[in-house]
């Protein structure tokens, strides 16, 4: 299986990566749903929502602070590194990530599409603000603040940009990573569920347009029936072995 799936990967013109929390998880990365699924005996539902945020924003912004402690201390790992070694191949066109812990950015991934946002990342909930905090260095500063967070352009409240229940996905980001998929030969899923529409859609597109799937995931998800080659393996020992095999083949 390992042997098939490096061939489609070193002879593609075209390939691309989807990925899913399964990938962070030798990362350390505290799932959303970690700690028994509760924060302070909340439901992620019952923060990260719109309403959540209008209804009382000190909490959604305190859960957001220490999610955001939490996984600025994750560190890339093997497969995040290697998708970034197949994109300076020449080999991976894009990574299209469900994941907003920042990690393919670490590796080193240039053509990242998150479609889910990024959670070092903040928005003006009135104007076009927008904020890297890794980049523009005060992060430190921000998660030691307790207070709620203003626009330095408007003054207005910032938020979290990332994807909350109930919001639709950029719609530039998901619009590119579909044509990503209709170009796209051979698509690389990795730990991901497959039952989140509308990026489910992404490796179904490729299928329906004559491209071939591996996947890479520890458990059977909703690709796993179209998938080309199934690889039931924790991700960043199938991308070791992947790696392997690919660079043998060029």
């Amino acid at each position: 299986m390992i042997e098939e799936a490096a061939k489609l990967l070193a002879r593609s013109r075209f390939a691309i990566a989807f990925t899913g929390a399964g990938i962070s998880a030798e990362s350390g990365v505290p799932t959303f749903r970690g700690f028994n699924g509760l924060w302070k005996k909340h439901r992620p539902e019952e923060l990260a929502t719109p309403e959540a945020f209008r209804k009382d924003p000190y909490l959604v912004w305190e859960f957001y602070r220490w999610r955001m402690d939490l996984i600025r201390k994750a560190k890339p790992n093997r497969a995040h590194y290697a998708l970034a070694e197949l994109e300076s191949m020449g080999i991976l066109k894009a990574v299209i990530t469900q994941n907003v812990d920042d990690l393919h950015r670490e590796a080193g991934t240039g053509n990242l599409i998150e479609l889910h946002g990024n959670i070092f990342q903040v928005k003006c909930t009135s104007c076009g603000y927008g904020e890297y905090l890794k980049e523009s260095g005060r992060l430190e500063e921000f998660l030691a603040q307790s207070n709620l967070p203003q626009c330095p352009d408007c003054g207005s409240l910032l938020r979290p940009d990332v994807v909350w229940f109930g919001e639709p996905l950029p719609r530039s980001a998901l619009n590119e990573a579909f044509r990503l998929a209709e170009r796209a030969d051979v698509v690389l899923v990795i730990g991901t569920s497959g039952v989140v529409y509308p990026a489910a859609y992404i490796p179904q597109i490729v299928k329906e347009t004559g491209g071939r799937i591996i996947e890479i995931n520890t458990e059977e998800s909703g690709i796993t029936p179209i998938a080309d080659v199934f690889l039931r393996c924790p991700a960043g020992e199938a991308m070791e072995k992947l790696m392997t095999r690919i660079k043998g083949l060029i």
